[in-house]
């Protein structure tokens, strides 16, 4: 999956710096959040949040969240808990949220958006263990984004899917740094 050229830039959200009174991405929960709760997710480290923001603006354009998150290694496909260590739980980056605002949906932002969030985490796991990428998408659409951009599915849990870090380094084409 190639990342898109766009003109953007991705930056951690930052207060004042980044207005969002006008973000509006079609679903009110994912707009709350941005709007309301991301700026102490962050002061609280129980999120990480980055602002998609075009060329000369500081329009939010797109954002999304990574946070820790312990998976139980039951709940994996058979086929991926067997290539794990055989603990209870295994550590995993969240995708907690991701979402492009209306007047920039359509245009490949939201691809940019988590090609970079996967990025970010496979960086990260030089310094922090992590198996996978989890995501608990919001509906079937986003499901069927998430599954076409090579995530799987969880057993018995369909909104929730994952993409294994080394499945993420040949995609992005590096390795943990």
């Amino acid at each position: 999956m190639p990342a898109p050229k766009l003109p953007y830039s991705i930056e951690p959200l930052a207060g004042r710096r980044h207005p969002r009174a006008t973000f509006s991405c079609g679903r009110p929960e994912l707009d709350d959040y941005l709007k309301d709760r991301a700026s102490r997710d962050v002061e609280r480290n129980a999120a990480a949040v980055f602002v998609a923001l075009p060329t000369a603006s500081t329009d939010v354009a797109g954002y999304y969240s990574l946070s820790a998150l312990s998976v139980p290694l039951s709940d994996l496909p058979a086929t991926a808990a067997k290539k794990l260590p055989r603990y209870p739980n295994v550590p995993a980056t969240l995708l907690g949220r991701l979402a492009v605002d209306r007047r920039y949906q359509r245009q490949g932002l939201g691809v940019f958006l988590l090609l970079d969030a996967l990025a970010r985490a496979l960086r990260a796991t030089s310094d922090v263990g992590s198996v996978a990428v989890v995501v608990d998408a919001i509906d079937e659409p986003a499901r069927a984004f998430y599954e076409r951009c090579e995530f799987i599915p969880l057993p018995d849990q369909r909104l929730r899917l994952f993409l294994p870090m080394k499945s993420i380094a040949k995609m992005i084409g590096g390795r943990r740094r």
